[in-house]
């Protein structure tokens, strides 16, 4: 059993929720992983025969029925990478008990994705490895492919006769051209299916377009959550090992495959895997979630969730979390108001805007009046102009700016408050709304341990390019995008001690 991660802070926004949730279990929470097992024990009378609410799925290929003849589903697994409590794996276990056969669950390790680094891969990659305990345990085969998806699971697929392929779901540019080349290389007869395993509400079902802001998708989410705000069936022992041993996965070899900056360190405040997650979930609604509502927005309070690092790798679910909660909003209502409106209306307005908007990480994805203002103040002159470079050294004049910086580089975190004038401050100080844009998302990415993420983009968008918000007073530079100063900082928290505990931190 893995020890309990430390308590730090996780960048959320401060907006409320209005949002009511029915509880799904009332009792006071006792042991806690026990508690979550026995819910799950709870929900399925017939594991194999669990109604499957089939608007999770959507069908990516022409084929729609698994052969007669085959040996195995697949579970090719992606974003969600945990064992219970995932749509995904659950709805392929179900298709491969109804087919007596084996479940294969494939993971393909990547040599480079987008910016990360050895800090983001390498916890994912010891994440994976308790995936690869728990589904041994299930007699399910976790099988470790080194390559892009395209290269590597069509071959795996017709190698072991596979008769249906099941995915998990992202909105981003480079997963689903990833989902649509593995389509394109299946045997015709194999029927591709992709679930939403990580929004409570499915992309697809929360709203048919792209959504303005948390106001208008909102009553949306909260029309239908309680169809899909269920308990989770357990995955189950399965009844049909494959007929040979799956070779070893070979984990050094795949590390050294990664063509990854593997100078920037691996965080030591979270550890990585579902254990440890539920752990952290634990954590803060015992011992932080009474101050949240009210301390969040101090960099220098431990009032945050801490839980993004799970969430964004899939160890955890979010549907877990709002779960979890219930029990707790008796006593701390505004607080559980405000977790469940980050937690599902925000993340879920991300993965909207990534998903209806190919623009995502692009001046030209924002709102007209937004690039209209942008375009008529880009040539502003600045007070002050820095080089990446000098950004990514935390070289400004701006302590405050810096201390951020330096969080962000030397945890793999920054406080979500900073975040937004982080960001901010790169629009004020660089050529362009474009650049500063280019250099908040890459800062993100490369440091972030839940960089590469709809939540960082749409942060970064937010910030810089105004999505999800209105217009402001006009001012030089900004235009009419939000304004923040080291001024509002100071009457909203005490910068002195935030700057003074990064000052001297060495990265």
């Amino acid at each position: 059993m893995p020890k309990r991660p430390a308590k730090t802070q996780q960048d959320v926004s401060p907006k409320k929720s209005k949002l009511k949730v029915e509880a799904a279990n009332s009792s006071e929470p006792q042991d806690f992983l026990s508690n979550v097992a026995h819910l799950r024990l709870q929900t399925a009378e017939s594991v194999a025969d669990f109604k499957f609410n089939k608007k999770r799925v959507r069908v990516i290929s022409d084929a729609k029925d698994v052969p007669e003849q085959n040996h195995g589903i697949v579970y090719w697994m992606s974003r969600d990478q945990r064992v219970q409590d995932n749509w995904a794996m659950l709805f392929a276990q179900r298709l491969a008990l109804k087919q007596e056969v084996p479940l294969h669950v494939c993971f393909c390790v990547v040599p480079k994705f987008l910016d990360a680094t050895i800090r983001q891969y390498g916890f994912m990659m010891k994440g994976l490895r308790e995936v690869e305990q728990e589904l041994k345990e299930l007699d399910i085969s976790f099988h470790l492919l080194i390559g892009y998806a395209k290269d590597v699971l069509p071959k795996f697929i017709e190698e072991h006769q596979i008769g249906g392929l099941v995915t998990d779901f992202s909105p981003l540019r480079i997963l689903s051209e990833w989902v649509q080349e593995v389509a394109s290389e299946l045997p015709s007869n194999v029927p591709f299916c992709q679930v939403d395993a990580h929004n409570i509400v499915p992309c697809w079902e929360a709203s048919p377009k792209l959504e303005y802001g948390a106001r208008t998708i909102r009553p949306k989410i909260h029309k239908v959550l309680s169809t899909y705000l269920t308990q989770y069936p357990p995955v189950i022992k399965h009844k049909h090992k494959p007929k040979t041993e799956p070779e070893p996965n070979v984990w050094d070899a795949a590390m050294d495959s990664l063509e990854v900056d593997k100078t920037v360190s691996e965080i030591d405040w979270a550890q990585p895997g579902t254990t440890a997650g539920l752990f952290a979930l634990e954590d803060f609604f015992e011992n932080r979630l009474r101050s949240y509502e009210v301390e969040r927005n101090d960099p220098n309070k431990t009032a945050l969730s801490n839980l993004s690092p799970w969430f964004h790798f899939g160890q955890i679910s979010v549907q877990r979390a709002i779960l979890t909660v219930q029990p707790y909003r008796r006593k701390h209502s505004k607080a559980a108001e405000a977790f469940i409106e980050e937690s599902v209306i925000r993340r879920e307005l991300a993965d909207n805007f990534c998903f209806y908007n190919d623009k995502y990480d692009s001046v030209e994805g924002t709102n007209d009046w937004a690039k209209t203002s942008l375009q008529l103040h880009a040539k502003d002159k600045r007070e002050y102009v820095y080089s990446k470079e000098q950004l990514e050294q935390s070289r400004t004049h701006d302590d405050l700016w810096n201390a951020a910086q330096i969080q962000m580089v030397s945890e793999g975190k920054m406080h979500g408050f900073l975040r937004m004038y982080w960001a901010k401050k790169i629009l004020e100080w660089t050529e362009s709304p474009e650049k500063a844009l280019e250099i908040a998302i890459f800062f993100n990415d490369k440091y972030s341990i839940d960089g590469t993420d709809p939540n960082g983009y749409v942060g970064c968008m937010w910030s810089v390019c105004g999505i999800h918000d209105q217009g402001w007073k006009e001012r030089p530079v900004f235009g009419k995008i939000r304004y923040m100063n080291y001024a509002g900082c100071k009457r909203k928290f005490d910068v002195d001690q935030f700057v003074r505990k990064y000052k001297a931190k060495k990265y």
